[in-house]
């Protein structure tokens, strides 16, 4: 199998290439390093199934020879990214996805678009069920990423019904692991940094808004399931068990074995105040489930953190 992953370099797209090569599959890593790092791609750079193109994927994709599947994970994901590079955001959303589904419908490939739960904004239904069609400020600051990712399922639809392209698309919830980015401004690298610094431990708001949290290996496991069943529908990707951003905080300081404080700042424009998945449609029709325990999870990933800190 021959795989083409844009946006291969970042945090997700890195594991997803590790875990096809250990499949068997020979992988295209596309990516612009605009985000992304080629550090992230150190476990697969020398294997032989494993190719690295630095391309902008809203400019014309060409790739030669066959491929099997495209999976379109190109795109800034952080807060922080998406409001400074916000047109590149809405671009790569729009013409990258267009591009890379053209290339699927070009070379008659599986296509995958992992979208997000952003997609349901500031929800006010909860948990979210993919039939939800969300709460979304279009011109708000985060608007430029959710409305991208909208955009995008559109798009893939719309290839799927008028092309007949063979089309996935997996709303992520929120997932960790080793390779975050230290500074991309998500609260698990900014409290795990600042935990292990001995820095106050930065929570917005009260910490009273909800976040649930999946390990990187269990969202892997959910794409590959997913490419490998026949639903075109959207999906939820995440874990179910929802806690608080203060609880979080408080989990990763005793965790860490730090003695930091935590302080208080305000709310960021239309932040989500709940976030969860139902995963029921996942479970039914991929036998879906996250297996990672959150603080086992959690423990791996500061251990990473550790090492790339230097403590």
């Amino acid at each position: 199998m021959r795989v083409l992953v844009t946006g291969g370099a970042g945090f997700i797209g890195s594991h997803l290439c590790e875990s096809l090569l250990g499949r068997g599959a020979d992988v295209i890593c596309m990516d612009n390093l605009i985000t992304g790092s080629v550090d992230n791609l150190s476990t697969v750079a020398e294997h032989p199934g494993f190719r690295l193109a630095r391309h902008d994927v809203t400019e014309y994709i060409d790739v030669k020879g066959p491929l099997d599947w495209v999976l379109h994970l190109a795109s800034p994901a952080s807060p922080r990214d998406y409001l400074e590079l916000p047109i590149q955001t809405l671009k790569v959303g729009a013409l990258g996805t267009h591009n890379a589904l053209g290339l699927a419908k070009a070379k008659r490939a599986r296509f995958l678009l992992a979208s997000t739960s952003e997609v349901y904004g500031d929800p006010l239904v909860h948990p979210q069920r993919e039939d939800y069609w969300g709460n979304v400020n279009p011109v708000g600051p985060r608007g430029v990423y959710d409305e991208a990712k909208r955009f995008a399922e559109a798009m893939t639809m719309a290839y799927h019904r008028t092309h007949r392209v063979d089309t996935r698309i997996v709303r992520i919830f929120n997932s960790f692991g080793p390779r975050m980015r230290l500074d991309d401004g998500r609260a698990i690298p900014a409290f795990m940094t600042q935990a292990i610094r001995g820095e106050p431990l930065t929570v917005f708001g009260d910490g009273s808004q909800t976040r649930s949290l999946q390990y990187i290996s269990d969202l892997i496991d959910g794409i590959w399931r997913l490419m490998l069943s026949s639903v075109s529908e959207p999906i939820n990707i995440g874990n179910p068990q929802e806690m608080t951003v203060l609880e979080l905080a408080k989990r990763i300081i005793r965790l860490a074995g730090s003695r930091s404080e935590i302080v208080f700042h305000p709310l960021p424009e239309d932040d989500p105040k709940v976030r969860q998945p139902d995963i029921g449609r996942a479970r039914t029709l991929l036998g879906w489930e996250p297996r990672v325990d959150i603080d086992e999870g959690l423990r791996m990933t500061l251990d990473w953190f550790r090492q790339r800190l230097g403590a």
